[in-house]
């Protein structure tokens, strides 16, 4: 307690020789460091009145900021959505070309295909070895160019038994048949053929009346 109290007085001391010579400075000195005072309060004061305009601006620039970047965003979803909708229509453009492409070619291949169809149909029933090679041989040709056109998508259509579709049937004949109901497709002249469920060549054919 007795060093406290000694410590106490020697600061009691030490503000009271401060005062004295506040006291004994020059007027002008005493000036300066009043003017020295009054300047950093007022510093003081601009900091503080300054610091609200100042988060303001940075409040602004943080919204600012936060805009452009959602309006780049915005602007990039809309790039990649457009990339996406030209690669759908130009993969759906090619599947097109491709598909008329190919169309062109079996429509060529089809008249084909009713000669194999027409020489297996009139190979002559026969022991000769060699003609029995030959048939056999034009009935394998036959089936395997129809099962490579049945893995392209094509398909004959089924005519002989069903009701007329002008869709799918091509009426060349008429007949009286009892047996049949009416407007039923009686007879087929010439097999149609679809490919990927459109029609490649409508099927030729006698329909009941």
């Amino acid at each position: 307690m007795r060093i406290s109290e000694e410590t106490m007085a020697k600061n009691k001391h030490k503000h009271e020789r401060e005062d004295r010579a506040e006291q004994t400075l020059h007027p002008e000195e005493a000036a300066a460091k009043a003017a020295a005072e009054a300047a950093a309060a007022l510093a003081a004061e601009e900091d503080e009145a300054s610091e609200p305009v100042k988060q303001e601006a940075e409040e602004t620039a943080d919204k600012a900021a936060g805009a452009e970047i959602e309006a780049l965003t915005d602007r990039l979803k809309r790039t990649l959505a457009e990339f996406e909708n030209f690669r759908k229509r130009s993969e759906r453009e090619k599947a097109q070309m491709f598909d008329l492409g190919a169309r062109s070619v079996l429509e060529k291949l089809l008249p084909v295909i009713d000669n194999f169809e027409r020489s297996v149909a009139q190979a002559p029933e026969s022991e000769d070895p060699g003609i029995k090679s030959y048939a056999e041989g034009m009935e394998m040709i036959y089936r395997q160019l129809l099962k490579n056109m049945k893995e392209t998508g094509v398909e004959p259509i089924d005519a002989i038994g069903k009701p007329f579709d002008p869709n799918y049937h091509n009426a060349v004949m008429h007949e009286e048949n009892e047996e049949l109901g009416e407007n039923v497709v009686a007879e087929e002249l010439q097999k149609g053929y679809l490919y990927k469920d459109s029609v490649l060549r409508h099927s030729m054919v006698k329909v009941a009346n």
